[in-house]
């Protein structure tokens, strides 16, 4: 298959494990990476041996790129991604696709006018632990999926990040920085969803940053940092999920849990791309172990990318795709609506269930 060259634009910390990865796989060539901060660019691709470092701008206007990663911070996801889709370029977006549903709905439809594919982050739902998980329920171990759980329990990022401002403010949050790993695993076990609602809450208005180095500066916190939301899908099963910045953790508190009528099925942290997976069927004692059946189980980020490669060169549509992330964003914001207005939110958009990927593929080729 012919190579898609990529360009990344954004060379902060995340950006690393792009460049890796990206490198590794045959259908792709990183040709150039940029930054605001150009030194920076010129940083990286030093540190990953790309043959170019330039502006913004220019990586924009190089026509021999035909796909841009975009790793800026999610205020500028939109206006990166579609000064991309209006050069031509295919997209991919680290999470979320947008701050606002608006600004969602733009990339979706700039992407249409200029028949380009959006893809977005996260990508784990791909790993060889969730996709195990998606191949049980598809071959009925638990049966029909009833219900659903999700949890993320924390403290916080004040307490380890050097820049945890933006968590605290709008945009941020549980919800918006966790929210599209989990919402999206649970779209990849059980298909699109029907409406939701939520209540949300700040328990405390201001934070101490504990972490260099702005030991000791104060937060004005600005979104909820608890949101507590129910799920209904189009499928019929009913979930529940809770985000939180408030707490030490749960104690022995699953990341995620399918309940189906024949069987519990204990899925992975949706932020890797592995096990374990556990399953207890209805004639079991226990939980056993079940091995993954798919590969990608190391941290994989880039493997969206791939995807899209693959998409890009058959003529298909690529799983981590736009309307996914785009019905994520919707939720996100949905369980904040419904705290605020006392309303279940009828989600506006829906999205086709990601394709599982075939087992026994050899790495790096994904049809």
């Amino acid at each position: 298959m012919e190579k898609v060259r990529v360009g990344i634009i954004g060379c902060g910390k995340i950006s690393a494990i792009y460049f890796k990865n990206c490198q590794t796989f045959s259908a792709l060539e990183v040709t150039a990476c940029a930054d605001l901060n150009v030194a920076r660019a010129e940083a990286s691709a030093e540190e990953f041996g790309i043959a170019k470092a330039c502006s913004v701008a220019d990586l924009l206007a190089d026509p021999d790129i035909d796909l841009v990663i975009n790793l800026t911070i999610p205020a500028a996801h939109a206006d990166v991604c579609i000064q991309a889709l209006e050069a031509g370029k295919h997209v991919y977006v680290e999470k979320p696709l947008a701050v606002t549903r608006e600004e969602g709905q733009r990339i979706l439809a700039a992407a249409k006018k200029n028949d380009r594919l959006v893809g977005s982050a996260p990508d784990t739902f791909l790993g060889g632990g969730i996709q195990t998980c998606i191949k049980l329920i598809n071959d009925g171990w638990i049966g029909t999926p009833i219900a659903a759980s999700a949890f993320m329990i924390g403290r916080g990022h004040e307490h380890w990040h050097p820049d945890p401002e933006f968590y605290y403010a709008p945009g941020g949050g549980p919800m918006f920085d966790m929210g599209p790993y989990y919402l999206t695993a649970l779209i990849a076990l059980l298909g699109p969803i029907q409406r939701v609602t939520g209540s949300a809450k700040i328990s405390y208005p201001e934070r101490t940053i504990t972490s260099a180095p702005k030991f000791g500066q104060k937060i004005k916190v600005e979104t909820p940092t608890h949101v507590a939301g129910v799920l209904d899908f189009h499928s019929g099963a009913i979930g529940t999920i809770i985000t939180s910045f408030d707490s030490f953790g749960g104690s022995q508190v699953p990341r995620i849990e399918i309940y189906g009528s024949e069987g519990t099925l204990s899925v992975p942290d949706p932020n890797t791309f592995g096990g374990p997976v556990w399953v207890r069927r209805h004639d079991a004692k226990e939980f056993s172990e079940v091995p993954l059946i798919h590969g990608y189980a190391d941290n994989s980020r880039g493997l969206g990318v791939l995807d899209m490669a693959f998409a890009i060169r058959n003529g298909r549509l690529n799983r981590a795709n736009g309307e996914l992330a785009y019905h994520v964003l919707e939720a996100m914001h949905g369980f904040h609506d419904a705290s605020e207005q006392g309303i279940h939110y009828v989600m506006q958009s829906t999205c086709d269930k990601p394709l599982p990927l075939p087992s026994g593929l050899v790495r790096g080729i994904l049809d």
